[in-house]
């Protein structure tokens, strides 16, 4: 369930536009209910709700942060085109995972709880609440940092458990492996696979 659950808070980062002045708590809950609303409207066409979230996931979301701390110390010692390759591919995989949730988490309620600083002035972590119909209440945390291009987000830990971390252990053992070119292939071949409605090994 996590897994699927994943899928759709990627979805509820998703905005057109940044607006500097708003904080990211109330960035959280615009978003939760544009994309919401998208949903429930598009349930029947699957490729328009894609393109409509897509659109509004790549201006809040730091795929590239993302992608380096899921690397872990790895990430320095890739060339410039294995990073933007495994940035592409780490992209790839979050869209396809929340595309994947979106028409099962259509009757999703979520409460955005409140948030609390980070480590330095420029993060803050919101917390919020997924709630399905007959189902257990998920804490989702979102990890934002303010940049020049204002706040995106860079984790999400969903019962306590990060994204980033998560994915960490398992890239790392790849790596160690086959090295980043592994992973990339990896990433690429479940990614292919998952387009062509194949299962990657």
């Amino acid at each position: 369930m996590k897994q699927w659950l994943m899928g759709l808070v990627m979805g509820l980062m998703s905005l057109a536009a940044l607006a500097a002045a708003e904080t990211p708590e109330q960035l959280t809950r615009k978003v939760s209910e544009d994309v919401l609303a998208i949903i429930k409207q598009n349930d029947k066409d699957p490729l328009k709700v894609r393109d409509m979230v897509d659109v509004r996931v790549s201006p809040l979301a730091d795929y590239t942060r993302m992608t380096a701390l899921a690397v872990g110390r790895y990430w320095k010692t890739a060339t410039p085109e294995q990073q933007q390759a495994l940035t592409r591919e780490f992209r790839t995989m979050l869209v396809r995972t929340y595309l994947s949730a979106l028409t099962v988490y259509k009757n999703a309620q979520v409460e955005v709880k409140g948030s609390r600083p980070g480590q330095t002035e420029n993060e803050q972590s919101v917390r919020s609440e997924v709630s399905l119909p007959g189902q257990k209440v998920i804490p989702i945390d979102f990890s934002f940092e303010k940049g020049n291009a204002g706040w995106k987000v860079y984790d999400i830990s969903v019962d306590g458990i990060s994204f980033i971390v998560n994915n960490r252990n398992q890239f790392s053992a790849v790596i160690r492996k086959d090295g980043v070119d592994g992973l990339i292939k990896q990433l690429a071949d479940r990614n292919n696979a998952a387009k062509n409605g194949t299962a990657a090994k």
